[in-house]
């Protein structure tokens, strides 16, 4: 794993920017749509337009990730981001009003195309890279402390920037994808050649992948669903705890990002620590992942008895615990699971199904705002329980992988057989009988 730290850096640079070029404009939302002169529903379409096209273009990434070369795919698709970025500032400094919000609309489209081919990429980029499931999953979680450190990052740096100039989170992600796009240009070194995955027809590629979704689709559908989940609970909670701070405790700028940072960087610790523990047990990754969905479960229904500012940040911030937990887990044993041809496009789809409760979540929850606080975290605390019964009954390691793979003991065996004949052979010798058949 030592060998490979530089490109696990240069990886690692592509979730955080990623979430920093979309969560960092929550903050700022209001500011926007004063400066534009548009309605809450047009300023909230800069959010859903980059997720929209990420879950349509996700899938379609991974198949060329697949097909032709995770770097290839990347390393273009930073640019396609860097390019999102640009229009966007082209659009706020040079133009006004509707206009400048078409253009802007325009390059977060572009951005969420990047997107689609950058993120959900590093998944199946870092099983190809690592040899041991072990190294494979200690990288995974420090790749989804990224992503959640980026989320921790994101409501304090917009909130900063914003103050400074209204647009001036749009001047950053451009800067911030071609820093990603030179550390991976640079760093990031190609597989070796027997760990590349041979090159697949569309009829064969398809064909393995409706294979691989009668065979594994039991777990594999389950986990797509949990990893929904728990971006529907973060997105949704993260959603209420803003409007809460600004219409209820009268908390605006840098110190409501902080606060709405506090449960963030418990997922981002939780992540890591997730991902430094797990190594390659696959029994272990289910029990924690079961351990981390009651807990989410459990905070969301305490967090609903109580509206106290200090009793809401605590328990969500117990739940993003919980998650943080769950996702390192989720991640590895999808990556782990499934032959390198077709893990790009598995977890593409597994890719989809988080963006779509990033979509989902601030939405649902704006709809239940006037229900009631109780309704709401009810809510939470039901989709988090089916995620728990998900992960109890129908994520089923394979027997073989209680800290060691089928393959590793399949070696072992071939080693003890070997062993054998090889004490055989030298008792022959010493007999002074022939050594050879």
């Amino acid at each position: 794993m030592k060998e490979r730290k530089w490109d696990l850096l240069a990886l690692a640079s592509i979730p955080l920017i990623m979430t920093l070029g979309n969560s960092m404009l929550l903050p700022i939302l209001p500011q926007i749509s004063k400066e534009l002169g548009i309605s809450s529903f047009q300023v909230s379409m800069l959010i859903t337009v980059y997720g929209l096209m990420a879950i349509v273009m996700i899938p379609i990434a991974g198949y060329l990730s697949d097909a032709y070369g995770r770097k290839k795919v990347i390393l273009p698709s930073l640019i396609i981001a860097a390019i999102g970025g640009v229009v966007c500032v082209v659009a706020a400094w040079f133009m006004k009003g509707v206009t400048a919000y078409w253009v802007i609309l325009a390059g977060r489209l572009l951005q969420g195309i990047g997107a689609a081919g950058a993120f959900p990429i590093v998944l199946p980029f870092v099983g190809d890279l690592f040899k041991e499931e072990e190294d494979v999953s200690k990288s995974l979680g420090i790749i989804e402390t990224s992503n959640t450190f980026g989320k921790v990052l994101s409501p304090i740096l917009g909130a900063y920037l914003g103050i400074w100039l209204w647009f001036a989170p749009f001047i950053a992600i451009p800067v911030l994808c071609l820093i990603s796009f030179a550390l991976v240009l640079f760093l990031v070194r190609k597989p070796e050649a027997k760990e590349q995955p041979e090159k697949q027809g569309i009829k064969e590629f398809l064909s393995g992948i409706v294979s691989i979704l009668r065979e594994k689709g039991r777990w594999l559908y389950a986990i797509f669903a949990i990893g929904g989940i728990c971006m529907f609970v973060t997105f949704g909670v993260q959603f209420y705890l803003s409007e809460m701070l600004e219409t209820k405790f009268n908390m605006h700028g840098a110190m409501k990002g902080f606060v709405l940072a506090i449960p963030l960087a418990l997922l981002c610790l939780s992540s890591y620590g997730t991902g430094k523990i797990i190594g390659q047990n696959k029994t272990l990754m289910k029990w924690l992942g079961f351990g981390g969905m009651v807990l989410l479960t459990a905070a969301m229904i305490f967090a609903g008895f109580n509206k106290g500012i200090y009793f809401l940040v605590g328990f969500m911030g117990l739940g993003c615990v919980g998650i943080g937990i769950v996702l390192p887990c989720m991640d590895a044993l999808i990556t782990e699971g499934i032959e390198k041809e077709n893990s790009g496009t598995i977890t593409a789809l597994y890719s989809s199904m988080r963006f779509i409760g990033v979509a989902a979540g601030p939405p649902v929850v704006s709809l239940l705002l006037s229900s009631g606080h109780w309704v709401l975290f009810a809510l939470m605390a039901t989709v988090g329980a089916i995620g728990g019964l998900l992960t109890l009954f129908a994520v089923t390691p394979s027997k073989g992988s209680k800290g060691e793979s089928d393959v590793k003991e399949t070696e072992q065996v071939d080693a003890r057989l070997l062993s054998k004949r090889v004490r055989q052979t030298s008792a022959r010798t010493l007999d002074g009988k022939k050594s050879y058949p």
